[in-house]
């Protein structure tokens, strides 16, 4: 056998010194497991409301959360049930029916798919985002229109504004 060097032992007992400690798993899971549970609380109270680019909200200070509702979307050009274009709101504008036909068909089909039978009276709920700057005569024919589908309970999307501290 060969003898090894001192200098060769030096280097190897130097060499056992220096070896690398093993990650702790234990604190990292605990650290992820915090972050889920964060993750989950702060996420389950926020209702997001999706709008387009082209709708300018107006603003509001009422403090009461919305509830999810079947949600009719009014662009400058379009308007919407459910993501789903309905009518065009020039053709809106010109027409002189004081309601809008396809409008109320689009949500007795919405309601039709609902949980409540359709031969019950209960009011149902709808939430409006338009634009702020949308003419008068369109909201009042589609607010016409919700009230024969019996969409009574309407609710309008606006920002939340602080409430000032004076």
């Amino acid at each position: 056998m060969k003898e090894v060097s001192r200098r060769a032992k030096r280097m190897e007992r130097h060499h056992k010194r220096k070896k690398q400690p093993g990650l702790n798993l234990v604190s990292l899971m605990d650290i992820f497991t915090i972050l889920v549970f964060f993750l989950l609380v702060s996420s389950s109270n926020v209702q997001q409301l999706h709008t387009s680019k082209e709708i300018t909200l107006p603003t509001s200070i009422s403090s009461a959360i919305p509830k999810e509702t079947l949600v009719i979307t009014i662009t400058a050009r379009d308007i919407l049930v459910q993501g789903r274009k309905v009518a065009a709101t020039s053709d809106v504008i010109a027409s002189a029916e004081p309601m809008i036909a396809a409008l109320v068909d689009e949500l007795n089909f919405e309601a039709s798919k609902s949980r409540f039978s359709s031969t019950e009276k209960k009011a149902r709920n709808v939430t409006i985002i338009g634009d702020r700057k949308i003419p008068y005569e369109v909201l009042s024919k589609i607010l016409s229109s919700c009230r024969e589908a019996n969409y009574t309970k309407i609710s309008f999307a606006a920002v939340q504004k602080s409430r000032s501290k004076s």
